[in-house]
């Protein structure tokens, strides 16, 4: 009888690394951006130290810097790379150029990290040089027909949800006009189409307690589509929806689309509703824990669209509003910004302890819109405190450091399991 209680005990042990296994290995679909305008970032090494100790699988950066290159070698994780807008007219000039540009930038063999694609250009539809979008097609094609034979590299380029004339409700999503001819030429099969959905800014639009719920993937009344019969809980699968009915509506049903950003800011001006840390958590937290489930999107359920968020680090030296700059998961301590859900099992990030974040002062006050007590943050917590625009909610970083809904729903779904199993341990033991 001692030998089969071993013996069970044992089986149990296997049985529950089994049942963890899943949320301490990468996940194909969950990616990040590596931005470097800033003038404090850690050092390559230590930020692929740092990614390898969550589940993401696959960062993309802006450049081709060979230091943060080859600081991702050997780690598993793969690589989207960037050329930039200013890349394009040298990379369109001719073949030759953009043979040279491979040569020089995308790295072969087994001693470098994987590369999946390259991103030609960031929004370049509405960059300030209205020259680069006749060149873009013309720099994709060179650089493409410079891939080693038989690569398994995709060529693309990053796009900004306004190339969409109409997106709500999502079934009505098609591209503007004026870009219809230049996108055709992008949409080629085996290219994804890369898109940067941000339901922060749809947010701003629209600062309502309903739609921050909406946005942060909180419970909330759902939105009806009336063209599909679709109901949508969240802003993200709504704008993803929109995006496949514009491809859709244009033939291309087989085109991919990769989410290139994704993100919301902890910090902001005074005019920016909502950003804050607890908003971000929510966000990013939700966000994560919808790609796992394997859900999809109404118009396309069961599966989980490529998405990488952004950022890993803030970026003090970006222009524009001050929400620009703080879209970090994680601080340059090596520590997450809020919870994230990403860490694998078992680890509590590379950094020292959080320290308790300082009161917030009315730059980063979100709208007075938002001072009602509804929608919870995280509904998983009795307690208040992290309620989006309530005093508690602008506390320290640490006074909501709550299980992620990630973590939860998790959890919640192996108890069942585990259960199940002493149960019919117990009646074998009896």
């Amino acid at each position: 009888m001692m030998t089969g209680r071993r013996q069970l005990l044992f089986l149990l042990l296997c049985f529950l690394k089994l049942v963890c296994l899943p949320f301490a290995a990468p996940q194909s679909f969950i990616g990040i951006n590596y931005g470097d305008v800033a003038d404090n970032l850690p050092p390559p090494s230590s930020t692929a130290r740092l990614i390898k100790s969550t589940t993401i699988s696959k960062v993309r950066l802006y450049g081709t810097d060979p230091a943060v290159v080859s600081a991702f070698a050997g780690t598993g994780i793969s690589l989207l790379l960037g050329a930039a807008n200013g890349d394009i007219p040298n990379l369109a000039s001719s073949p030759s150029a953009a043979a040279a540009w491979v040569a020089a930038h995308v790295p072969t063999g087994p001693s470098g990290p994987p590369v999946t694609a390259v991103s030609v250009g960031n929004e370049v539809f509405f960059a300030d040089d209205a020259t680069l979008a006749a060149q873009l097609v013309p720099a994709m094609q060179n650089l493409y027909d410079a891939l080693p034979p038989n690569s398994s590299i995709k060529v693309s380029t990053v796009n900004a949800m306004d190339v969409l004339a109409a997106s709500d409700p999502p079934s009505s999503g098609a591209f503007k006009p004026d870009l219809s001819a230049a996108l055709d030429p992008l949409l080629a099969p085996g290219s994804p189409f890369l898109i940067n959905p941000y339901p922060y800014f749809a947010y701003l639009s629209d600062p309502r307690p309903e739609t921050l719920a909406f946005c942060l993937f909180q419970p909330n009344a759902g939105r009806p589509d009336s063209g599909s019969g679709l109901t949508y809980n969240n802003m993200f699968d709504a704008m993803l929806d929109a995006v496949r009915a514009a491809l859709d509506g244009k033939g291309y049903k087989d085109v991919e689309i990769v989410v290139a950003e994704t993100g919301w800011p902890h910090k902001g001006d005074a005019d920016e509703a909502g950003a804050t840390p607890e908003n971000a958590g929510a966000y990013v937290s939700g966000l994560v824990a919808h790609l796992r489930s394997l859900a999809g999107t109404p118009r396309v359920p069961g599966k989980s669209v490529d998405t990488y968020l952004f950022a890993v680090y803030d970026e003090d030296l970006k222009p524009g509003k001050g929400s620009e700059k703080y879209f970090g998961l994680f601080q340059t301590s090596l520590t997450e910004t809020y919870t994230t859900g990403l860490l694998r099992n078992g680890t509590a990030g590379l950094g020292p302890a959080l320290a308790p974040a300082a009161a917030p002062t009315t730059s980063v006050r979100p709208a007075p819109a938002l001072a009602t007590p509804t929608p919870q943050v995280n509904t998983a917590t009795p307690s208040s405190a992290c309620t989006p625009g309530t005093a508690a909610a602008k506390g320290t970083a640490s006074a909501c450091s709550h299980r992620s809904a990630a973590a939860t729903s998790r959890t919640l779904a192996v108890l069942p399991i585990i259960a199940g199993f002493w149960f019919v341990a117990l009646q074998v033991l009896i």
